[in-house]
């Protein structure tokens, strides 16, 4: 009897971990279940509802494994004191407290995860720590597009600290301290402990389980709905150390290998790769012979997928667009990379493929000695520029735009009566206005490249009163917000025309990705879809109506302007006459990537999966859905594709993505 009596006084010394695993199990399958009503459709259609919440349910172990190890760890030197009533005093005080700040963070994530899935179409991962640094563009997208969930948020937060304060005060108010059996105390630790392991562990395997081990689905949202949102955020903080190789998961190719298949591509294998240390940097002669290299803008448009264009299959939003397509080399298969705007201005800047980590725009080693096409256009002679109508630091722009090659950045404080200032800045015609004031004082002696970033189309929708019939009710949706900026950018191009520079300028209108990338699918590749539109100088219409990428603009652009040069890119100058389009576009979607190609029987998409089987499916453009193909992937095309999903690791590890001076001599 004596035996038990000390054994439930050691166990009390535990309660508050065995209330605290009880208490967080409930409220995240509680908070899994109201998020699997929100989309109880593709829940539906992608898992079992049974195989959903025990998966869920294995998940969270997972989570409350990790909270209760942490203070049974920290409990392990001081056990054989712990029998004592002082230290049981000191040991239970700090437990609460434990429990009740954990607790707090579970209630936190969870209430903070229909607004992140709205937006993102996945739950927290890293972009919700990141934006953390802009704390004025977040809080005026959240009070102005999420305002309910954020006042729920706010006050279920602040009502859940007072009730679990008052429930930790009252357990504490009930535990007397009692000498206990030391051995007992020695019996149970390790047993907790264990427990928590093999909790967090979650399999017998080689390797614990990790977010792939959930992703049982193709709907990669309703993997992210399996496991809990303090999960998925502290999972996007430990990758982080392994950013700079996260695209070497795709495959086991060596470094040489990988370059050997790039240089094998079709576009590529002529070229010669004279620098050692810069694997992919050749000469690429220009295509167009002019005695003045062209001015070079390019307006980067914010969230403007096929998505608002009729003429790509979407909604009749961007009449301008429609009208100027026209005019220029219109681009009816344009796929972004990713589905950030630091991904498009990676690509489209600097040619870059998307991986798996941040873009390169935040990463550290690229914040030097990264090319862009101003860092080679201004040793050209070019005068660089970039003009944004919101804070230039953000997403890190500033700071990697100026260490790569751009003489002046134009931000919101460069505005002095600006037409109208929202949230993300000042309106697209302050922008455009700008822009066409820089391009009209060009010196006629030095050719400028500019790139101009719009964002009027960005949550929560705001634009100037009066400017356009609107598209539908309410005002500030998505659809007026992209009419307005097909208005700002019709505005600006019917002055430029007019204008001295439009003779001498090329001009490349294109997004950086679509407003809101998401699908039931490994890759939702109709969202990559996006407009692409190259016009002015003596540029006659064209329709590419290959499939290309982002990746490919930057080579096409420098060709057309007259400027040959040695250049990193892996891009397709799509202005060369006599080479074959090479038809394709790569795509990352969380840890996917995606390769599109149109083959003799159509466009086909090839997934690569984190520790997952490579997987192969047809592509319906018109109705946008995948059909997987079942025979086994070709191993030569697999090998190509991984080549291209690891080259971008490879390169920034090895800080190769650069035309060294001595390539610059030499032309």
């Amino acid at each position: 009897m004596r035996a038990i009596k000390n054994l439930s006084r050691s166990l009390a010394l535990f309660k508050p971990l065995g209330y605290f695993t009880v208490i967080a199990l409930v409220l995240l399958s509680v908070s899994r279940l109201i998020l699997a009503s929100l989309y109880v459709n593709r829940v539906e259609n992608a898992v079992s509802w049974s195989e959903f919440f025990l998966l869920g349910l294995r998940a969270d172990i997972i989570q409350v494994g990790y909270f209760t190890l942490i203070p049974l760890l920290v409990l392990l030197p001081f056990i054989t004191i712990l029998h004592k009533p002082a230290a049981q005093r000191w040991w239970r005080r700090l437990l609460t407290l434990w429990v009740l700040f954990y607790t707090l963070i579970l209630w936190f994530m969870e209430v903070s995860t229909p607004a992140f899935l709205a937006q993102y179409d996945t739950r927290p991962n890293r972009l919700f720590f990141e934006y953390l640094a802009y704390p004025k563009e977040v809080f005026s997208t959240l009070i102005h597009g999420f305002a309910g969930w954020l006042a729920a948020g706010i006050v279920s937060t602040l009502i859940f600290i007072v009730i679990s304060y008052r429930c930790c005060r009252a357990t504490e108010y009930r535990f007397k301290p009692r000498a206990v059996g030391r051995r007992y105390v020695m019996l149970i630790l390790p047993i907790l402990v264990v427990s928590s392991v093999l909790g967090i562990r979650s399999t017998l395997a080689h390797r614990p389980a990790n977010p792939a081990f959930f992703a049982v689905t193709s709907d990669a949202m309703v993997n992210s709905l399996i496991l809990n949102s303090t999960y998925t955020v502290e999972y996007a903080l430990y990758n982080l150390k392994h950013e700079a190789a996260a695209n070497t998961v795709y495959g086991d190719l060596t470094p040489d290998q990988v370059v050997e298949e790039i240089r094998q591509t079709p576009h590529l294998k002529q070229q010669e790769f004279p620098f050692t240390d810069y694997p992919t940097v050749h000469y690429q002669q220009a295509t167009r012979t002019r005695s003045r290299p062209l001015n070079i803008v390019i307006i980067l448009q914010e969230s403007l997928g096929a998505t608002f264009v009729e003429s790509l299959g979407g909604l009749p939003v961007t009449p301008n667009l429609e009208r100027l397509k026209q005019q220029g080399w219109w681009f009816e298969n344009l796929y972004a990379t990713g589905i950030r705007s630091v991904r498009g201005i990676e690509a489209v800047i600097s040619g870059f493929l998307p991986s798996r980590a941040r873009s390169t725009v935040k990463l550290s080693a690229s914040q030097r000695q990264f090319f862009t096409l101003a860092d080679l256009l201004k040793r050209k002679g070019y005068q660089t520029e970039f003009i944004y109508g919101g804070q230039s630091h953000f997403d890190n722009m500033a700071n990697f735009f100026v260490g790569n090659g751009f003489d002046s950045i134009i931000d919101q404080d460069d505005y002095p009566n600006p037409k109208f200032v929202g949230s993300w800045g000042v309106s697209d015609q302050d922008l455009l206005n700008k822009l066409h004031q820089r391009l009209s004082q060009t010196s006629a002696d030095k050719p400028q490249f500019t790139l101009a970033f719009t964002s009027s189309n960005h949550e929560p929708f705001e634009f100037p009163d009066d400017q356009i019939v609107l598209a539908e009710q309410p005002r500030n949706t998505v659809n007026n917000a992209v009419k307005y900026a097909d208005y700002a950018l019709g505005e600006f191009i019917n002055r430029a025309q007019q204008s001295d520079y439009w003779e001498n300028t090329l001009f490349l209108i294109v997004a950086d990705h679509d407003t809101r990338v998401y699908g039931d699918e490994l890759v939702p590749v109709s969202k990559f879809h996006i407009p692409g539109l190259i016009l002015g100088a003596d540029i006659e219409p064209r329709k590419i109506s290959a499939v290309s990428s982002q990746i490919d603009l930057a080579p096409t652009m420098l060709s057309l302007a007259g400027v040959s040069a040695y250049v990193p890119t892996v891009g397709q100058d799509l202005s060369a006459p006599t080479m074959q389009p090479a038809n394709r576009a790569m795509m990352q979607f969380g840890d996917n990537y995606g390769w599109l190609e149109r083959t003799k029987s159509g466009e086909q998409l090839t997934v690569l999966q984190v520790d997952r089987s490579v997987q192969k499916f047809e592509y319906s453009p018109s109705s946008h859905r995948l059909k997987p193909i079942q025979q086994r992937p070709d191993a030569i095309q697999i090998n190509k594709i991984t080549a291209y999903a690891m080259l971008p690791s490879i390169l920034y590890q090895q800080r190769a993505y650069f035309v060294p001076e001595t390539a610059i001599a030499s032309q």
